[in-house]
Protein backbone atom coordinates (compact mmCIF):
# COMPACT_ATOMS: atom_id res chain seq x y z
CA UNK A 1 0.00 0.00 0.00
CA UNK A 2 1.82 3.39 -1.46
CA UNK A 3 0.80 6.57 0.60
CA UNK A 4 1.24 10.13 -1.21
CA UNK A 5 0.41 13.48 -1.16
CA UNK A 6 -1.33 15.55 -3.82
CA UNK A 7 -2.09 18.98 -4.63
CA UNK A 8 -5.55 20.38 -5.82
CA UNK A 9 -7.16 23.39 -7.12
CA UNK A 10 -10.70 24.19 -7.22
CA UNK A 11 -13.05 27.23 -7.66
CA UNK A 12 -15.60 28.05 -5.48
CA UNK A 13 -17.95 30.96 -4.21
CA UNK A 14 -18.76 31.58 -0.39
CA UNK A 15 -21.08 34.36 1.22
CA UNK A 16 -20.29 35.40 4.84
CA UNK A 17 -22.78 37.31 6.31
CA UNK A 18 -21.58 39.30 9.09
CA UNK A 19 -23.90 41.32 12.04
CA UNK A 20 -22.88 44.17 13.27
CA UNK A 21 -23.49 44.15 17.09
CA UNK A 22 -26.25 46.91 17.15
CA UNK A 23 -27.80 44.47 14.59
CA UNK A 24 -28.02 41.93 16.89
CA UNK A 25 -28.59 44.45 19.53
CA UNK A 26 -31.52 45.34 17.92
CA UNK A 27 -32.84 41.87 17.65
CA UNK A 28 -32.49 40.42 20.67
CA UNK A 29 -34.57 44.11 22.06
CA UNK A 30 -37.07 43.11 19.87
CA UNK A 31 -37.64 39.47 20.96
CA UNK A 32 -38.10 40.82 24.63
CA UNK A 33 -41.34 41.30 26.34
CA UNK A 34 -42.40 44.15 27.80
CA UNK A 35 -41.01 42.72 31.63
CA UNK A 36 -37.62 41.43 30.25
CA UNK A 37 -36.74 44.68 28.03
CA UNK A 38 -37.44 46.59 31.98
CA UNK A 39 -35.02 44.32 33.55
CA UNK A 40 -32.41 44.73 30.33
CA UNK A 41 -32.67 49.15 30.94
CA UNK A 42 -31.84 48.75 34.31
CA UNK A 43 -28.80 46.09 33.54
CA UNK A 44 -27.86 49.11 30.62
CA UNK A 45 -28.40 51.93 33.56
CA UNK A 46 -25.77 50.23 35.94
CA UNK A 47 -23.54 49.45 33.55
CA UNK A 48 -22.98 52.14 31.74
CA UNK A 49 -22.32 55.10 33.22
CA UNK A 50 -22.81 58.11 30.07
CA UNK A 51 -26.74 56.44 29.82
CA UNK A 52 -29.47 58.12 31.82
CA UNK A 53 -33.30 58.58 32.27
CA UNK A 54 -34.39 61.59 30.67
CA UNK A 55 -36.87 62.52 34.13
CA UNK A 56 -39.77 65.15 32.37
CA UNK A 57 -39.79 68.59 33.46
CA UNK A 58 -42.33 69.93 35.85
CA UNK A 59 -44.39 71.49 32.96
CA UNK A 60 -44.74 68.29 30.94
CA UNK A 61 -45.72 66.26 33.91
CA UNK A 62 -48.56 68.85 34.44
CA UNK A 63 -49.37 68.68 30.73
CA UNK A 64 -49.65 65.06 30.84
CA UNK A 65 -52.05 65.29 34.12
CA UNK A 66 -54.08 67.70 32.12
CA UNK A 67 -54.57 65.45 29.63
CA UNK A 68 -55.92 62.37 32.19
CA UNK A 69 -54.36 59.63 29.70
CA UNK A 70 -52.02 56.79 29.83
CA UNK A 71 -49.18 57.38 27.30
CA UNK A 72 -47.96 54.66 25.22
CA UNK A 73 -44.90 53.00 25.71
CA UNK A 74 -42.16 55.10 26.52
CA UNK A 75 -40.68 57.30 23.66
CA UNK A 76 -36.88 57.71 23.72
CA UNK A 77 -34.57 60.45 22.56
CA UNK A 78 -35.65 61.27 19.64
CA UNK A 79 -31.43 62.71 18.16
CA UNK A 80 -29.75 59.03 18.81
CA UNK A 81 -27.24 59.45 15.57
CA UNK A 82 -24.71 56.76 15.76
CA UNK A 83 -22.32 58.14 13.81
CA UNK A 84 -21.24 61.55 15.17
CA UNK A 85 -20.00 62.78 17.92
CA UNK A 86 -21.15 66.98 16.35
CA UNK A 87 -23.71 67.64 19.18
CA UNK A 88 -21.66 67.83 21.62
CA UNK A 89 -19.87 70.92 20.37
CA UNK A 90 -22.75 73.11 20.85
CA UNK A 91 -23.01 72.20 24.77
CA UNK A 92 -21.72 75.11 27.48
CA UNK A 93 -17.52 75.12 28.38
CA UNK A 94 -19.07 74.94 32.50
CA UNK A 95 -19.49 71.26 31.43
CA UNK A 96 -16.88 70.93 34.89
CA UNK A 97 -18.58 72.15 37.06
CA UNK A 98 -22.11 70.25 35.99
CA UNK A 99 -22.09 67.90 38.67
CA UNK A 100 -21.42 70.87 41.51
CA UNK A 101 -24.26 72.09 40.10
CA UNK A 102 -26.67 70.16 39.73
CA UNK A 103 -26.34 67.92 42.60
CA UNK A 104 -25.83 64.37 41.10
CA UNK A 105 -24.58 62.33 43.86
CA UNK A 106 -26.14 62.18 46.92
CA UNK A 107 -24.95 62.19 50.15
CA UNK A 108 -25.72 59.77 52.95
CA UNK A 109 -29.66 59.28 53.91
CA UNK A 110 -30.19 61.70 56.89
CA UNK A 111 -31.29 60.01 60.01
CA UNK A 112 -35.14 60.91 59.25
CA UNK A 113 -34.96 59.73 55.54
CA UNK A 114 -36.59 56.29 54.50
CA UNK A 115 -34.83 53.47 52.50
CA UNK A 116 -36.92 53.01 50.21
CA UNK A 117 -35.79 49.45 49.04
CA UNK A 118 -35.15 48.59 52.40
CA UNK A 119 -39.08 49.38 53.09
CA UNK A 120 -39.90 47.37 49.89
CA UNK A 121 -37.99 44.40 51.80
CA UNK A 122 -39.69 44.56 54.64
CA UNK A 123 -42.55 44.78 53.37
CA UNK A 124 -42.42 41.46 50.67
CA UNK A 125 -44.62 38.47 51.01
CA UNK A 126 -41.94 35.16 52.26
CA UNK A 127 -42.04 32.85 49.55
CA UNK A 128 -44.77 30.00 50.17
CA UNK A 129 -42.95 26.67 51.88
CA UNK A 130 -42.74 23.78 49.79
CA UNK A 131 -44.37 20.60 50.09
CA UNK A 132 -41.45 18.43 51.58
CA UNK A 133 -40.81 21.62 54.07
CA UNK A 134 -44.34 22.15 55.28
CA UNK A 135 -44.88 17.65 55.39
CA UNK A 136 -40.79 17.77 57.81
CA UNK A 137 -42.17 20.67 59.71
CA UNK A 138 -45.37 18.41 60.79
CA UNK A 139 -42.95 15.22 61.26
CA UNK A 140 -40.66 16.86 63.70
CA UNK A 141 -43.47 16.75 66.08
CA UNK A 142 -44.72 13.35 65.67
CA UNK A 143 -43.74 11.80 68.60
CA UNK A 144 -42.22 8.28 67.22
CA UNK A 145 -38.88 5.94 68.06
CA UNK A 146 -35.98 6.87 66.33
CA UNK A 147 -35.66 4.17 63.46
CA UNK A 148 -39.22 5.28 62.46
CA UNK A 149 -38.46 8.68 62.61
CA UNK A 150 -35.52 8.11 60.66
CA UNK A 151 -37.66 5.90 58.00
CA UNK A 152 -40.50 8.79 57.75
CA UNK A 153 -37.69 11.40 56.93
CA UNK A 154 -36.54 9.13 53.81
CA UNK A 155 -40.27 8.55 52.59
CA UNK A 156 -40.78 12.51 52.78
CA UNK A 157 -38.18 12.93 50.42
CA UNK A 158 -39.70 10.55 48.12
CA UNK A 159 -43.02 12.46 47.68
CA UNK A 160 -43.81 13.93 44.14
CA UNK A 161 -45.15 17.23 44.12
CA UNK A 162 -48.68 15.44 44.31
CA UNK A 163 -48.28 13.64 47.41
CA UNK A 164 -47.44 10.25 46.17
CA UNK A 165 -45.47 7.78 46.96
CA UNK A 166 -43.37 7.15 43.59
CA UNK A 167 -41.26 4.34 44.74
CA UNK A 168 -42.24 1.24 46.57
CA UNK A 169 -41.40 0.71 50.45
CA UNK A 170 -39.06 -2.22 48.94
CA UNK A 171 -37.03 -0.25 47.63
CA UNK A 172 -36.17 1.84 50.15
CA UNK A 173 -34.98 -0.40 52.45
CA UNK A 174 -31.37 -1.61 52.33
CA UNK A 175 -30.52 -4.94 53.94
CA UNK A 176 -27.55 -3.53 55.19
CA UNK A 177 -28.97 -0.32 57.34
CA UNK A 178 -29.22 -0.69 60.45
CA UNK A 179 -31.30 2.72 61.02
CA UNK A 180 -34.29 1.23 60.32
CA UNK A 181 -36.22 -1.83 59.17
CA UNK A 182 -39.12 -2.65 56.33
CA UNK A 183 -41.39 -2.83 59.57
CA UNK A 184 -40.33 0.98 60.33
CA UNK A 185 -41.10 2.30 56.83
CA UNK A 186 -44.00 0.88 57.07
CA UNK A 187 -44.77 2.69 60.67
CA UNK A 188 -44.00 5.77 59.35
CA UNK A 189 -46.19 5.48 55.89
CA UNK A 190 -48.81 4.98 57.81
CA UNK A 191 -48.16 8.29 60.27
CA UNK A 192 -47.62 10.21 57.33
CA UNK A 193 -50.73 9.19 55.97
CA UNK A 194 -52.19 11.09 58.53
CA UNK A 195 -50.15 14.66 58.37
CA UNK A 196 -51.58 17.32 56.57
CA UNK A 197 -53.13 17.55 53.70
CA UNK A 198 -55.39 14.30 54.16
CA UNK A 199 -54.47 11.90 51.67
CA UNK A 200 -50.74 12.64 51.55
CA UNK A 201 -48.37 9.28 51.13
CA UNK A 202 -51.16 7.85 48.84
CA UNK A 203 -49.38 5.00 46.14
CA UNK A 204 -52.09 5.34 44.03
CA UNK A 205 -55.45 6.89 43.57
CA UNK A 206 -57.17 4.46 45.02
CA UNK A 207 -54.97 4.68 48.86
CA UNK A 208 -55.43 8.64 48.49
CA UNK A 209 -59.28 8.42 47.99
CA UNK A 210 -59.96 5.81 50.45
CA UNK A 211 -57.22 7.77 53.07
CA UNK A 212 -59.33 11.03 52.48
CA UNK A 213 -62.73 8.66 53.42
CA UNK A 214 -61.49 7.35 56.37
CA UNK A 215 -61.15 10.92 57.60
CA UNK A 216 -64.59 11.95 56.88
CA UNK A 217 -67.48 12.43 59.29
CA UNK A 218 -69.72 11.11 57.00
CA UNK A 219 -71.06 7.95 56.37
CA UNK A 220 -69.12 6.97 53.51
CA UNK A 221 -69.23 2.83 53.39
CA UNK A 222 -70.70 2.46 49.99
CA UNK A 223 -68.30 4.44 48.77
CA UNK A 224 -65.07 2.96 50.21
CA UNK A 225 -66.76 -0.37 49.30
CA UNK A 226 -67.02 1.18 45.52
CA UNK A 227 -63.29 2.40 45.67
CA UNK A 228 -61.70 -0.65 47.22
CA UNK A 229 -63.47 -3.20 45.27
CA UNK A 230 -64.43 -1.54 41.75
CA UNK A 231 -61.38 1.02 40.94
CA UNK A 232 -60.44 -0.43 37.76
CA UNK A 233 -63.77 -0.67 36.67
CA UNK A 234 -64.78 2.63 37.83
CA UNK A 235 -61.91 4.28 35.28
CA UNK A 236 -62.74 2.44 32.72
CA UNK A 237 -66.10 3.84 33.09
CA UNK A 238 -67.93 0.23 33.19
CA UNK A 239 -70.67 1.63 35.06
CA UNK A 240 -73.57 -1.29 34.36
CA UNK A 241 -70.96 -3.86 35.58
CA UNK A 242 -70.41 -2.57 38.70
CA UNK A 243 -74.32 -1.90 39.15
CA UNK A 244 -74.51 -5.42 38.79
CA UNK A 245 -71.76 -6.83 41.14
CA UNK A 246 -72.68 -4.17 43.77
CA UNK A 247 -76.59 -5.33 43.40
CA UNK A 248 -77.55 -1.92 42.97
CA UNK A 249 -79.04 1.02 40.61
CA UNK A 250 -76.76 3.59 38.25
CA UNK A 251 -78.67 5.96 40.53
CA UNK A 252 -76.67 5.18 43.26
CA UNK A 253 -73.24 4.56 41.45
CA UNK A 254 -73.77 7.76 39.73
CA UNK A 255 -74.44 9.72 43.27
CA UNK A 256 -71.44 7.74 45.04
CA UNK A 257 -69.45 9.37 42.18
CA UNK A 258 -70.86 13.05 42.76
CA UNK A 259 -69.66 12.48 46.03
CA UNK A 260 -66.17 11.42 45.48
CA UNK A 261 -65.30 14.08 43.28
CA UNK A 262 -65.47 16.38 46.00
CA UNK A 263 -62.17 14.49 47.42
CA UNK A 264 -58.85 15.81 45.75
CA UNK A 265 -57.01 13.35 43.88
CA UNK A 266 -53.83 15.60 44.37
CA UNK A 267 -53.56 16.71 47.66
CA UNK A 268 -49.71 17.59 47.47
CA UNK A 269 -50.49 20.34 45.29
CA UNK A 270 -52.36 22.21 47.91
CA UNK A 271 -49.13 23.17 49.08
CA UNK A 272 -45.79 24.81 47.66
CA UNK A 273 -44.96 27.44 45.17
CA UNK A 274 -47.65 26.89 42.80
CA UNK A 275 -48.05 30.66 41.56
CA UNK A 276 -48.68 31.76 38.36
CA UNK A 277 -46.49 34.01 35.73
CA UNK A 278 -47.83 37.43 35.12
CA UNK A 279 -48.87 38.51 32.22
CA UNK A 280 -48.09 42.13 31.06
CA UNK A 281 -49.50 42.93 27.68
CA UNK A 282 -47.59 44.73 25.61
CA UNK A 283 -50.18 45.58 22.95
CA UNK A 284 -53.90 46.85 23.81
CA UNK A 285 -56.57 47.24 20.91
CA UNK A 286 -59.87 49.25 21.48
CA UNK A 287 -62.77 50.26 19.29
CA UNK A 288 -62.64 53.60 18.05
CA UNK A 289 -64.48 55.39 15.11
CA UNK A 290 -61.51 54.90 13.02
CA UNK A 291 -61.67 53.22 9.32
CA UNK A 292 -60.43 50.44 11.11
CA UNK A 293 -62.74 50.27 14.10
CA UNK A 294 -59.81 49.95 16.20
CA UNK A 295 -57.20 51.58 17.56
CA UNK A 296 -53.93 50.11 18.23
CA UNK A 297 -51.48 51.39 20.88
CA UNK A 298 -48.28 50.11 22.73
CA UNK A 299 -49.71 49.78 26.90
CA UNK A 300 -48.43 51.85 29.02
CA UNK A 301 -45.42 50.88 30.89
CA UNK A 302 -42.74 52.07 33.72
CA UNK A 303 -39.85 52.35 30.95
CA UNK A 304 -38.09 55.05 31.53
CA UNK A 305 -37.47 57.81 28.58
CA UNK A 306 -33.63 57.50 28.08
CA UNK A 307 -30.84 59.67 27.13
CA UNK A 308 -27.14 60.43 27.04
CA UNK A 309 -25.87 62.28 29.64
CA UNK A 310 -24.83 66.16 28.37
CA UNK A 311 -22.05 65.81 30.83
CA UNK A 312 -20.51 62.82 29.66
CA UNK A 313 -20.77 63.61 25.87
CA UNK A 314 -18.78 66.81 26.42
CA UNK A 315 -16.20 65.20 28.14
CA UNK A 316 -15.77 63.20 25.13
CA UNK A 317 -15.02 65.76 23.01
CA UNK A 318 -12.91 68.10 25.29
CA UNK A 319 -9.47 68.29 24.02
CA UNK A 320 -7.79 67.77 27.50
CA UNK A 321 -9.63 64.89 28.70
CA UNK A 322 -6.62 61.81 28.26
CA UNK A 323 -6.82 59.51 25.11
CA UNK A 324 -8.09 56.45 27.14
CA UNK A 325 -10.76 58.33 29.50
CA UNK A 326 -11.89 59.82 25.76
CA UNK A 327 -11.69 56.35 23.97
CA UNK A 328 -13.63 54.75 27.28
CA UNK A 329 -16.46 57.62 27.12
CA UNK A 330 -16.90 56.82 23.18
CA UNK A 331 -17.74 53.64 23.54
CA UNK A 332 -20.14 53.73 26.03
CA UNK A 333 -21.80 56.96 24.30
CA UNK A 334 -22.14 54.35 21.29
CA UNK A 335 -23.57 51.86 23.37
CA UNK A 336 -25.78 53.92 25.28
CA UNK A 337 -27.29 55.24 21.78
CA UNK A 338 -27.70 51.80 20.02
CA UNK A 339 -29.95 50.40 23.10
CA UNK A 340 -31.91 54.01 22.75
CA UNK A 341 -32.31 53.18 18.30
CA UNK A 342 -32.98 49.47 19.57
CA UNK A 343 -35.67 50.85 21.97
CA UNK A 344 -36.96 52.96 19.86
CA UNK A 345 -37.02 49.98 16.67
CA UNK A 346 -38.93 47.95 18.92
CA UNK A 347 -41.86 50.24 19.32
CA UNK A 348 -42.11 51.03 15.90
CA UNK A 349 -41.88 47.53 14.80
CA UNK A 350 -44.34 46.00 17.39
CA UNK A 351 -46.54 48.77 16.52
CA UNK A 352 -46.86 48.23 13.14
CA UNK A 353 -46.82 43.84 13.33
CA UNK A 354 -49.85 44.90 15.46
CA UNK A 355 -51.60 46.90 13.02
CA UNK A 356 -51.14 44.49 10.46
CA UNK A 357 -52.86 41.84 12.52
CA UNK A 358 -55.90 43.88 13.55
CA UNK A 359 -56.07 44.59 10.04
CA UNK A 360 -56.03 41.10 8.66
CA UNK A 361 -58.35 39.51 11.56
CA UNK A 362 -61.10 42.00 11.80
CA UNK A 363 -63.46 39.38 12.34
CA UNK A 364 -62.19 38.32 15.09
CA UNK A 365 -62.34 41.31 17.11
CA UNK A 366 -65.94 41.92 15.71
CA UNK A 367 -67.76 38.40 16.05
CA UNK A 368 -65.11 36.12 18.04
CA UNK A 369 -63.36 33.07 18.01
CA UNK A 370 -64.78 31.09 15.26
CA UNK A 371 -64.35 33.80 12.92
CA UNK A 372 -60.36 33.75 13.19
CA UNK A 373 -58.76 33.53 10.53
CA UNK A 374 -55.21 31.12 8.73
CA UNK A 375 -52.81 34.07 8.78
CA UNK A 376 -49.34 33.56 7.62
CA UNK A 377 -46.40 35.09 8.97
CA UNK A 378 -45.40 35.97 5.49
CA UNK A 379 -48.39 37.74 4.76
CA UNK A 380 -47.67 40.13 7.81
CA UNK A 381 -44.45 40.86 6.78
CA UNK A 382 -45.09 41.18 3.21
CA UNK A 383 -47.69 44.04 4.33
CA UNK A 384 -45.04 45.58 6.93
CA UNK A 385 -41.98 45.34 4.86
CA UNK A 386 -40.01 43.58 6.76
CA UNK A 387 -38.28 40.26 7.02
CA UNK A 388 -40.56 37.26 8.29
CA UNK A 389 -37.85 36.25 11.09
CA UNK A 390 -38.91 39.83 12.12
CA UNK A 391 -42.46 39.71 12.75
CA UNK A 392 -41.30 36.15 14.49
CA UNK A 393 -39.18 38.16 16.98
CA UNK A 394 -41.75 40.70 17.53
CA UNK A 395 -44.51 38.64 18.62
CA UNK A 396 -42.52 36.09 20.41
CA UNK A 397 -43.18 35.78 23.89
CA UNK A 398 -45.65 38.85 23.44
CA UNK A 399 -49.35 39.60 24.12
CA UNK A 400 -52.13 42.07 23.45
CA UNK A 401 -55.03 42.65 25.48
CA UNK A 402 -58.70 43.29 23.78
CA UNK A 403 -61.97 43.11 25.23
CA UNK A 404 -62.17 39.94 24.37
CA UNK A 405 -59.54 39.07 26.59
CA UNK A 406 -55.31 39.04 26.84
CA UNK A 407 -54.39 36.64 23.72
CA UNK A 408 -50.83 35.60 22.66
CA UNK A 409 -49.65 37.65 19.21
CA UNK A 410 -48.73 34.03 17.79
CA UNK A 411 -52.14 32.89 18.71
CA UNK A 412 -53.24 34.98 15.19
CA UNK A 413 -50.57 32.88 13.17
CA UNK A 414 -52.47 29.68 12.08
CA UNK A 415 -53.13 27.53 9.43
CA UNK A 416 -56.57 26.18 8.53
CA UNK A 417 -58.71 24.57 5.60
CA UNK A 418 -61.72 25.16 3.31
CA UNK A 419 -65.11 25.46 3.97
CA UNK A 420 -67.79 24.37 1.05
CA UNK A 421 -67.94 27.68 -0.54
CA UNK A 422 -64.24 28.29 -0.24
CA UNK A 423 -63.83 30.27 2.74
CA UNK A 424 -60.66 29.94 5.09
CA UNK A 425 -61.17 28.57 7.98
CA UNK A 426 -58.47 28.50 10.60
CA UNK A 427 -57.82 25.03 13.16
CA UNK A 428 -58.66 27.18 16.09
CA UNK A 429 -61.83 28.42 15.06
CA UNK A 430 -62.47 24.25 13.77
CA UNK A 431 -61.51 23.31 17.78
CA UNK A 432 -64.32 25.60 18.69
CA UNK A 433 -66.48 24.00 16.67
CA UNK A 434 -65.34 20.85 17.64
CA UNK A 435 -66.18 21.74 21.48
CA UNK A 436 -69.68 23.19 20.94
CA UNK A 437 -70.29 19.74 19.10
CA UNK A 438 -68.77 17.68 22.07
CA UNK A 439 -70.54 19.92 24.43
CA UNK A 440 -74.15 19.74 22.79
CA UNK A 441 -74.03 16.16 22.24
CA UNK A 442 -76.38 13.41 24.01
CA UNK A 443 -74.32 12.67 26.72
CA UNK A 444 -76.45 8.84 27.07
CA UNK A 445 -74.87 8.49 23.80
CA UNK A 446 -71.97 10.35 23.02
CA UNK A 447 -70.71 11.00 19.42
CA UNK A 448 -67.89 8.87 17.95
CA UNK A 449 -64.84 10.59 16.46
CA UNK A 450 -66.33 9.57 13.13
CA UNK A 451 -69.90 10.94 13.82
CA UNK A 452 -68.03 14.35 14.79
CA UNK A 453 -66.60 14.44 11.58
CA UNK A 454 -69.97 14.09 9.85
CA UNK A 455 -71.42 16.70 12.15
CA UNK A 456 -68.42 19.28 11.51
CA UNK A 457 -69.06 18.30 7.79
CA UNK A 458 -72.99 19.18 7.87
CA UNK A 459 -71.47 22.51 9.28
CA UNK A 460 -69.58 23.44 6.04
CA UNK A 461 -65.69 21.93 7.22
CA UNK A 462 -65.27 19.17 4.76
CA UNK A 463 -62.13 16.66 3.96
CA UNK A 464 -61.56 16.11 7.24
CA UNK A 465 -60.21 13.15 8.81
CA UNK A 466 -61.23 10.87 11.79
CA UNK A 467 -57.65 11.24 13.02
CA UNK A 468 -57.28 14.56 12.76
CA UNK A 469 -60.82 15.44 14.86
CA UNK A 470 -58.81 12.69 17.44
CA UNK A 471 -56.03 14.85 17.30
CA UNK A 472 -58.13 18.26 18.51
CA UNK A 473 -60.04 15.89 20.95
CA UNK A 474 -56.92 15.16 22.51
CA UNK A 475 -55.86 18.60 22.75
CA UNK A 476 -58.48 19.88 24.04
CA UNK A 477 -58.62 17.28 26.50
CA UNK A 478 -62.01 15.43 25.80
CA UNK A 479 -61.89 12.00 26.51
CA UNK A 480 -63.17 9.54 24.21
CA UNK A 481 -66.83 8.38 23.27
CA UNK A 482 -66.91 5.94 25.98
CA UNK A 483 -64.87 7.75 28.78
CA UNK A 484 -67.89 10.58 28.41
CA UNK A 485 -70.62 8.43 28.59
CA UNK A 486 -72.96 8.88 31.43
CA UNK A 487 -75.71 6.02 32.78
Amino acid sequence: MKLEMTGQMRMEQKMKLALAPHMIQSMEILQLPILALQERIEQELNSNPVLEVDEPSVSAQVAEQGEGRDQPESAVASDTSLDTFERVDSLDDDYRNYVDQNGDFRGPLRSDESDRKLEALKNTEAPPKSLHEYLADQWHLVDADTPIKKAGEVIIDYLDERGYLSVRLEQLHNKDRKDYSYDDLQAALSLIQKLEPIGIGARDIKECLLIQMSNSTEDLSFERKLVAEHMDELLENHMPEIARKMDCGLERINLAIERLSKFDTSPGLQVGRHTNHIITPDVIVEPDDSPLGYSVSLANSSLPNLKVSDYYSKMASDKTVGDKTKQFLQNNIRSARWIIDAIQQRRATLLKVSTSIVKHQLDFFDKGELYLKPLPMSKVADDVGVHLATVSRAVSGKYMMCYRGVIPLRKFFTGGTEDENGKAVSWDSVRVKLKQIVDEEDKAKPLSDDKIRQKLEEQGIKNLARRTVAKYRKLLNIPSARFRKRY
